[in-house]
């Protein structure tokens, strides 16, 4: 959608394309030219998906609508339609090229498990790797939006950090794109943190009864406003946009923590987390009192500019927040909560060396979450009676998975084995199928924040709060809420954040997952915006571009220099008249790095230069 707008502007940059087109009518051949790539990108990228019938007669039906003839797909000549169609092919094959594997369904033939998979009809589970991930073994399986998945979990995207970045780059010595060091090991450095995150994951398990009586205070003004990486903001005093403070907005912890779970699990229609930030743009876009002025100043763009520069750059963003944690995930390979808590549980308890169930690499207990079971507890009446023949192991007072039914049954807390503890998911998927250290949650949403404040030129979101309202009994993985609940969020930094915070109330993640993948994030959507406002003013033409001599063979040398997607370069001499002649037509940059070979000894005095056209 940028390329194809930015084809009719004379100042802006195509990314993946670039074209100088004109027409007497720019506004209504940008919305061709849009339509037809959108169309061609849209078709081919659902074309083998699970819907695919339903998705393409959408599409069809929406060009129809439109008034564009689908069957033009030409890509001679100057008509919108041919601009639309030249924009298409120039993403499909840059997307055929970056290094995803498209061709091959995204497969990693260089990925394998060093665990065996977790069997969740049996209680327990074996590790070779204490520290590392484990896939699940199902009797029957979905993705989180309800898709058919593999029995057996396999490691979804442990190539993607072999992906072409928009502006990450790594520093020297780094392998990681921003890197925020090994998360805590178990029996090794961070054993106590590994630990205490494990039963942090219990504690938010335990938070999800409606009916335990604790109400709390969700309104921008008791929660949110954390410095970056961690929960420990207590809201702000006023809104600045009224100079009001925030109304209290009390409700049941027990509603909010399955509400905030659920709502930010997948998107409230299943967009998956970078669609998720897609339908928030969106949804602030079409407020009242949103106002389309680039970084918060200026004249109003009109509504398809700003359309189209949000999505750029908003996506920009996400794609390196994909790239960056997915490699994380790839190189730490870091073990989940549904695996390590029921390791640490069959090992026993580590608080009591003279208790029982002792031992160094167990859970510790905490009263009324994290216990031994005894042949006390279990008589009748007392708090384990329903674990009796389990004294010895431990038990944890949580969330005890789904009910029977649950359009109209919720679970509420129990005490349950903790050898057979579930994370608060459908039971048919249970936890995503890749690696848990960084939280893609915390970093898709922290770059999606980042990107949104520096575009509205305000961390605050229109009038100072943002809602949505989930009606009683709208949840899906049991019923509830047990009424009506408003999530409310002053900024888009406190939106992502209970986006982060939300895995730990799923049981998906640790909180060391969180707070390194916000901080990876944050440093994603930075260095996507600066760059995506290079190719709206053009400035990108200016950027420095650092040229290499090197020699090849006797009589001939290697010119090379960093290149942009999308842009022309060509080299020049200098001669002996003083100015520089063009060694090479105009070649557009197809990756990183451009180079050529030339005759001499590299003497002479070179230099290349940028255009956004041949």
């Amino acid at each position: 959608m940028w390329d194809a707008w930015a084809a009719y502007d004379t100042t802006a940059v195509g990314y993946c394309h670039n074209e100088w087109a004109t027409s007497s009518d720019v506004e209504a051949a940008r919305a061709e030219a849009i339509s037809y790539a959108a169309y061609r990108v849209l078709f081919s990228r659902y074309l083998l998906s699970v819907n695919a019938p339903t998705t393409i007669a959408e599409l069809d039906g929406l060009m129809a609508t439109l008034g564009y003839d689908k069957n033009i797909t030409t890509t001679v000549g100057n008509s919108p339609a041919a601009v639309g169609n030249r924009v298409a092919a120039s993403v499909l094959n840059f997307g055929s090229s970056d290094g995803s594997r498209e061709g091959t369904f995204y497969d990693d033939p260089t990925y394998f498990p060093v665990n065996d998979p977790l069997i969740l009809s049996d209680p327990g589970t074996f590790l070779f790797e204490v520290n590392r991930w484990q896939p699940l073994a199902f009797d029957e399986a979905q993705t989180q939006n309800g898709q058919e998945a593999d029995e057996v979990q396999v490691f979804v995207g442990s190539h993607w950090g072999d992906v072409r970045p928009f502006a990450l780059h790594l520093k020297p010595g780094e392998t990681i794109y921003h890197d925020p060091g090994p998360p805590p090991f178990l029996g090794g450095v961070g054993d106590a943190e590994y630990k205490d995150g494990n039963v942090t994951v219990i504690e938010y398990s335990s938070f999800l009864d409606p009916d335990d009586g604790v109400m709390i205070d969700i309104s921008p003004g008791a929660i949110g406003n954390n410095p970056l990486g961690d929960n420990s903001g207590t809201g702000f005093s006023i809104n600045p946009m009224t100079g009001l403070p925030y109304p209290p907005n009390i409700v049941k912890r027990g509603d909010f923590g399955r509400v905030v779970a659920e709502f930010w699990a997948d998107g409230p229609d299943s967009e998956t987390p970078p669609g998720h930030w897609n339908t928030i743009a969106n949804d602030v876009v079409a407020g009242p009192l949103f106002q389309r002025r680039l970084q918060g100043f200026g004249q109003e763009l009109d509504a398809l500019e700003w359309d189209v520069k949000m999505y750029f750059a908003l996506n920009a963003a996400l794609h390196d927040s994909a790239i960056a944690t997915w490699w994380c995930k790839r190189v730490y390979d870091y073990i989940r909560p549904i695996s390590s808590i029921r390791h640490l549980a069959q090992q026993g308890q580590s608080s009591n060396p003279g208790g029982p169930s002792y031992d160094p690499g167990g859970i510790p207990l905490v009263p009324d979450l994290i216990e031994v079971i005894t042949t006390i507890s279990t008589t009748a009446g007392g708090k384990h009676a329903a674990l009796a023949g389990s004294e010895g192991r431990i038990a944890v007072n949580v969330w005890p998975g789904e009910p029977d039914d649950p359009e109209t049954q919720y679970s509420g807390r129990a005490w349950t084995l903790a050898e057979i503890w579930l994370p608060y998911q459908r039971d048919t998927f249970v936890t995503p199928a890749f690696a848990g250290y960084t939280s893609g949650h915390s970093g898709f949403s922290r770059a999606a924040a980042e990107v949104l404040t520096r575009l509205t030129g305000n961390a605050f979101f229109p009038g100072g709060v943002f809602t949505y309202t989930y009606q009683q009994g709208e949840l899906e993985f049991e019923f509830g809420p047990s009424e009506d609940i408003e999530l409310q969020w002053a900024t888009y930094y406190d939106a992502a954040d209970q986006a982060g915070i939300s895995r730990l109330y799923g049981g998906i993640h640790v909180p060391v997952d969180d707070g390194p993948g916000r901080i990876m994030g944050s440093k994603c959507g930075i260095d996507a915006w600066d760059l995506a406002v290079k190719y709206f003013d053009g400035s990108i033409l200016d950027e420095p571009i650092n040229l290499a001599v090197s020699e090849v063979s006797p009589g001939m040398v290697e010119l090379s220099w960093n290149a942009e997607r999308g842009l022309y370069y060509k080299v020049q001499e200098h001669t002996t008249g003083g100015s520089f002649t063009d060694m090479t037509p105009a070649a557009q940059a197809l990756e990183d790095l451009g180079s050529l070979d030339v005759s001499g000894d590299g003497r002479g005095l070179y230099r290349v230069v940028r255009t956004p056209g041949p």
